[in-house]
Order: structure tokens, then C-alpha cells, then sequence
């Protein structure tokens, strides 16, 4: 697997390493021991998937407060989204800024996505699929989220009338 760290401190995009032949491929797409050799957080306990019908459907932007803080590895098994991440943590060099990344099931890169960042996609396709692997259980309890729309980030968006839940739409904007 190649790590690639993004602008972000912390998140890094992560492409798998196909061995082929004739059969196709094959290449891991999790391994503790790599993960570990690069510090980043190698537990993982939940893993959930996200189907979109629709091109523009907006899921974000979302994260669990302490001390339920969850990291997140996602990746898009069909289809394609546009990946979102904004740095939340206050005492990071990259606070505030956010970086955004094309995953498909054609080019199988997955984001790794650290405590203290907000996540959210719009997919791309029609039937759209994500897959995620977490750190931490969802505690509904701990469960927030910003705006998508949020000027504090000035998010750069695929679609500019997404489908959206109500919930994602009243996030609060971030408080400076």
C-alpha cells in the first residue's frame, strides 16, 4: 500500500498496490502492521457502508466529539464520490482547511481520515457506494457535524443543489 499524507496534517490518501496476471489482481487494502509503521491508528471496530441513488447526494459533515472521537479509512466500492475532509482541531497547523479527493471503484484509493476532522462526500454517480472502516463505535450520543456550506471553509462542491437531510442542513456553521 502507498501512503500519500494530504495537506492536511494527518489524512492521508491510500492506494492499494495491485499484483496482476491473467486472473486480474490482487492487493490489500487493510494491513495493522502498515498502518502502525506509519502512526496512524491501526484498531478498528466498526465498519459501515453508505449507498446514494442519486448523482449529488451530499452526506457531511460529520464527527463524534470526546470521547467517542472516531477515525475513519473510506472507500468508494461502486461508482464515485467527491471526498471531503476539514480539519477541525484548533491547535492544528491546518486548521480550518479542507481537501477533497475523487474515489471510484476504478481507482479503489481509500482516505484516511484522523480524530478531529469533519468527513462528507457528494457522490459523483448514480448508485454510489462507500465503504467504511472506524476506530470507534457510532455513539449517537457524540454524533455532530458542521455545514456543508459552512463559509468558515468555503467548500468547493461537484453539485450546487445537493440532496441533503434535513440534519446535514441544520448543522451549525463553526464558531470562531
Amino acid at each position: 500500500m502507498n501512503f500519500i499524507q494530504t495537506e492536511l496534517q494527518g489524512a492521508y490518501i491510500i492506494e492499494v498496490e495491485a499484483m496482476r496476471d491473467e486472473r486480474g489482481f490482487f492487493a490489500r487494502s487493510w494491513c495493522k502492521e502498515e498502518f502502525e509503521k506509519h502512526g496512524l491508528v491501526a484498531e478498528l471496530t466498526q465498519c459501515n457502508i453508505s449507498f446514494n441513488n442519486k448523482k449529488g447526494t451530499l452526506r457531511g459533515m460529520h464527527y463524534q466529539v470526546a470521547p467517542c472521537e472516531e477515525v475513519k479509512l473510506v472507500r468508494c466500492t461502486a461508482g464515485a464520490i467527491y471526498d471531503v475532509i476539514v480539519d477541525l482541531r484548533p491547535g492544528s497547523s491546518t486548521y480550518k482547511r479542507w481537501t477533497a479527493i475523487e474515489l471510484n471503484a476504478e481507482n479503489r484509493r481509500m482516505v484516511y481520515v484522523p480524530q478531529g476532522m469533519a468527513h462528507g462526500f457528494q457522490s459523483l454517480t448514480d448508485n454510489a457506494e462507500v465503504f467504511y472502516q472506524m476506530a470507534a463505535d457510532y455513539r449517537p450520543e457524540h454524533s455532530s457535524g458542521v455545514r456543508w456550506d459552512d463559509p468558515a471553509f468555503a467548500i468547493k462542491w461537484p453539485f450546487a443543489a445537493p440532496t441533503i437531510c434535513r440534519r446535514d442542513q441544520e448543522f451549525p456553521l463553526l464558531e470562531t
